[in-house]
């Protein structure tokens, strides 16, 4: 790592992103990056809403009035690249800032790098209003092929969405890891207790999440605590049942610190959703040492070592079954499987800062691939009566799997 960090330090970044750096997933991933980044000399410019350029015009997002588009500043934009003096321009979204960001690394005559974090145009596939529907579809299809066929090199978070750039046009693609914020890393851990009584969701209340999954476990199971944060188009389903039900409780939308405290505040976080790129929040909650409980259609399940110590259902598993059946491994089990998943998201942090320092410095000799090949082969299932499939308990064999052992405390970032 020293001598990656001794040429990371004549690289200049400027990353380029149509999200808000603490309000979404993906304005959150480049955030932790560029925090991480900073470490190691990089240094890097984040051009997005909400950071240094002066704010420009914005709109409702069609299908959702809580998300905005905003429009960039297109001359305090160009006057910030050229201060930036970057070498690469990092794309992380297909709107009207990264669109901007492919123009100036043309312009420029430097490298573009694209990240593909999340399909939007599938999203769309969820709203309502048809005419809507197909509007919105055909211009993040069109766009998402412009920069992928512009792209040096295309970043995505799934074998899936992989092979979805190639067939798109994307001349090179790489698998790309996630990290977890400093916070994460570096606050002091609650350690799980092995209690079972809270259960936390974070993330955008929309129809991709399956909120209604949520509603019905606390519904079902009046003995276990529900906290649901967010904000989106489903707002007031939510807030309806946190009214009528004693168990749940509704936050509304958490900065990164409020979101890290309801984490420590937790045993588990659940991911029920219809399908997620990846699931940062997964990763962060098992960074925080908790069980989290994940449906099978979440990129994250497609690593390895991830899998191995999350708790994998099917979309047609509900998720009160899921919840009840680790509510009824004993103590004992349920803190030695939230020990394991703090070791193995720090290990995919530190895996994922190697690959971004080799692809922003690719005069490194070393190979931009991940160590570990996306698959949903050997996940780590559990069925409803507490099995893995195959018959084992879902708490047996801890200590053949990698990272089981106890977290060491003194050291942040890493094992």
């Amino acid at each position: 790592m020293a001598e990656m960090g001794s040429t990371a330090r004549s690289t200049r970044i400027a990353f380029v992103s149509d999200s808000l750096p603490e309000r979404n997933g993906v304005g959150a991933y480049y955030a932790d990056l560029i925090a991480q980044l900073d470490d190691h000399g990089v240094v890097s410019t984040f051009l997005c809403p909400g950071g240094d350029l002066p704010p420009g015009l914005r709109f409702p997002l069609p299908g959702d009035s809580t998300q905005q588009v905003y429009l960039p500043p297109v001359r305090a934009f160009g006057r910030a690249i050229r201060a930036a003096r970057p070498d690469v321009i990092v794309v992380a979204t297909p709107g009207p800032y990264g669109m901007l960001g492919v123009r100036w690394a043309r312009k420029l005559g430097i490298r573009l790098i694209v990240g593909f974090h999340t399909d939007y145009a599938g999203v769309t596939d969820l709203y309502r209003n048809s005419i809507l529907r197909v509007l919105s579809r055909s211009y993040f299809r069109h766009a998402d092929r412009m920069l992928f066929r512009r792209a040096d090199h295309v970043l995505a978070n799934s074998a899936k969405m992989v092979d979805q750039a190639r067939r798109m046009g994307a001349r090179h693609v790489s698998r790309i890891g996630t990290l977890l914020p400093k916070t994460v890393l570096e606050t002091p851990v609650r350690a799980s207790s092995g209690r079972f009584e809270r259960v936390l969701f974070a993330g955008r209340l929309a129809p991709e999440k399956r909120l209604e999954t949520v509603l019905e476990a606390a519904e079902k199971l009046p003995d276990l605590g529900f906290v649901i944060a967010g904000d989106g188009p489903l707002k007031d389903l939510v807030e309806g049942a946190a009214a009528r039900l004693q168990n749940l409780e509704y936050t509304g939308w958490l900065s990164r610190a409020g979101l890290l405290h309801q984490m420590d505040q937790a045993d588990a976080l659940v991911l029920p959703s219809r399908f997620e790129s990846f699931g940062n929040v997964a990763l962060e909650a098992m960074g925080r040492q908790r069980i989290v409980a994940v449906t099978r259609t979440c990129g994250i399940v497609n690593w390895p070592a991830l899998a191995k110590r999350l708790v994998v259902f099917d979309l047609d598993q509900p998720l009160h079954e899921v919840l009840s059946m680790v509510r009824d491994w004993s103590a004992a089990d349920r803190r030695l499987w939230a020990e394991g998943t703090r070791l193995a998201a720090r290990d995919l942090n530190r895996r994922s800062l190697d690959q971004w320092l080799r692809i922003l410095n690719p005069g490194s000799g070393q190979r931009a691939e991940p160590e570990d090949i996306a698959s949903t082969d050997g996940v780590a299932r559990c069925n409803a009566d507490g099995k893995l499939d195959g018959g084992a308990h879902c708490s047996d064999g801890f200590e053949d799997r990698p990272g089981t052992g106890r977290p060491d405390e003194t050291a942040p970032g890493g094992r």
